[in-house]
């Protein structure tokens, strides 16, 4: 399986007609035709379905675009590390963050070695812990900024000293922005939207036995488009304090569980990982950082 076939059969994915597809690679449609189908013979599985005005993926053609997905991302990665070894002045640097206002020391550290490595880019992913756990068990990425417990047999870690207070986002004009702070017992019946990671990690604990009773209307992984939800009166959102603006001139509000409920932020990245010089760099600054 060529790397080169892998890139021409994910153009035809994305472009979902042969003709568009060759045009954007600069190959004939014969020749194309031809790669794709001895990928296909040689996988031996039909990957598309091809209609007279454009061509679907299969069940099986979807489950090779995420791995060829993966694979040419490792690749084009690999061959950006070995390219910056001798350019020092900068390089690429991939990083997977949890939402959350607790990053700020560490942008504060990037911002630092930008001012040292003018060409630095900085390529950020932003998701749920898991996801972001998955991409750096993969090397897709140098480093990730987590708001959960550390698996200490996989990673090195750095922990933030800030945490991330949950609490309940509402609209402005309900009775339950009257409250300073948000019992269990107010939660009960409400439509509720919770993040995914947090069903696993931090309401169990907080909530014990009543979270089976609980009414998820919705889960998120990221919280912006869930304050739209808010607002548009889908539901409640269980979120971290600071992430959506509630000022004067906003109609949502924030109000912090009680009891309290923080998760810690930790810097973590893979144990005997082989940092390009650049990212080498981004992890001695971090380290002196936290040292100080």
């Amino acid at each position: 399986m060529e790397i080169r076939v892998l890139r021409y059969f994910l153009t035809v994915a994305r472009e979902q007609n042969m003709t568009r597809a060759a045009e954007h690679l600069h190959v004939t449609q014969p020749t194309l035709s031809k790669q794709l189908k001895q990928l296909e013979e040689e996988i031996g599985k039909k990957l598309f379905i091809r209609s007279n005005y454009s061509i679907k993926l299969t069940d099986e053609g979807i489950l090779l675009r995420k791995r060829a997905e993966d694979i040419l991302n490792m690749v084009d990665k690999t061959m950006e590390e070995f390219q910056s070894l001798d350019d020092i002045a900068g390089g690429d640097i991939y990083i997977g963050a949890a939402e959350s206002n607790g990053i700020t020391p560490f942008i504060q550290i990037l911002k630092q070695l930008q001012n040292q490595y003018p060409h630095l880019r900085l390529h950020f992913y932003s998701s749920g812990t898991d996801a972001i756990d998955e991409r750096l068990d993969k090397g897709l990425l140098d480093f990730a900024i987590v708001v959960q417990e550390v698996d200490l047999s996989k990673y090195n870690y750095l922990k933030i000293e800030s945490k991330d207070r949950w609490g309940l986002l509402m609209r402005k004009d309900d009775i339950l922005a009257q409250k300073e702070t948000i019992k269990i017992d107010d939660l009960m019946n409400l439509p509720l939207i919770c993040s995914r990671q947090s069903l696993v990690q931090e309401m169990p604990k907080w909530f014990g036995e009543s979270l089976d009773n609980l009414h998820i209307v919705a889960t998120y992984d990221l919280i912006f488009n869930t304050s739209v939800m808010v607002r548009e009166k889908l539901g409640y959102a269980l979120g971290f304090e600071g992430l959506i603006y509630t000022g004067k001139d906003s109609d949502l509000c924030f109000r912090p569980l009680d009891p309290v409920l923080v998760s810690p932020m930790y810097i973590i990245w893979k144990k005997y990982q082989v940092f390009t010089p650049i990212a080498q760099k981004l992890l001695d600054k971090i380290e002196e950082y936290f040292q100080k």
